[in-house]
């Protein structure tokens, strides 16, 4: 089996009925025919094949990139514009997507990063409170809530065959020290390498992204399969 068919396989497998503290919605975008389509789309183009690949975790789903793309870092606009997949999505960016493409580009484009490369999330589907993205880690009652859920989907990757000695935390903060101490306690990768959060780049740092793209090359060219 390719890995993007695993891929495939794992998340429409997804159930969305998770149980959530009180005010919290789960984002839950594979309930969308065209999601799974283009979704199908994306992973068949990039993956079809079983070489490692080294996995980069970001947080969890936002409502305007991979929540509504199923993608992660992947907003409508970019997937059309970048990964020639044509979608029906409102073409609204997000942007994290932007910077991660940007660093793709950089890298030397869709194609080339993405065979060595995968991207997903610490916990694969992602939250909503008051109208507003919500990081698992912002409420203790909710990392709680999904603890489990983050367990299983950590340990589906050694099995994909994505490479085990060095995984990327997509976040430098409350997510590298998350993903760290459970990987102590779950023994899946030799080392987590952190890595500066692209939101955070594009709210505070934008004008010199470029600096922070070039920290993305260097720490992952440092260990390229």
């Amino acid at each position: 089996m390719t890995f993007a068919q695993q891929v495939i396989d794992y998340h429409l497998q997804l159930s969305p009925n998770w149980e959530l503290p009180q005010g919290f919605d789960l984002i839950y975008p594979f309930q969308s025919e065209e999601t799974i389509a283009v979704f199908k789309t994306f992973f068949t183009k990039y993956f079809s094949d079983n070489q490692p690949r080294r996995v980069l975790f970001g947080i969890n789903p936002g409502r305007f990139g991979a929540g509504v793309t199923g993608v992660p870092f992947t907003d409508p606009k970019i997937l059309e514009d970048q990964c020639a997949i044509p979608n029906n999505f409102s073409k609204r960016h997000e942007m994290s997507s932007i910077f991660i493409y940007d660093m793709i580009r950089a890298f030397g484009g869709p194609a080339e990063f993405y065979s060595h490369f995968y991207i997903t999330s610490v916990c694969p589907l992602g939250f909503i409170k008051d109208g507003k993205n919500i990081n698992y880690y912002d409420d203790r009652s909710l990392e709680k809530s999904v603890e489990a859920h983050i367990i299983k989907h950590l340990n589906t990757h050694p099995h994909m065959g994505v490479s085990t000695d060095v995984a990327y935390s997509i976040g430098q903060g409350k997510n590298y020290k998350y993903l760290s101490q459970l990987n102590k306690k779950l023994g899946l990768f030799e080392e987590i390498v952190a890595l500066p959060h692209p939101r955070w780049v594009m709210q505070y740092r934008r004008k010199t992204a470029a600096v922070y793209i070039d920290e993305y090359l260097t720490k992952l060219n440092d260990r390229m399969i």
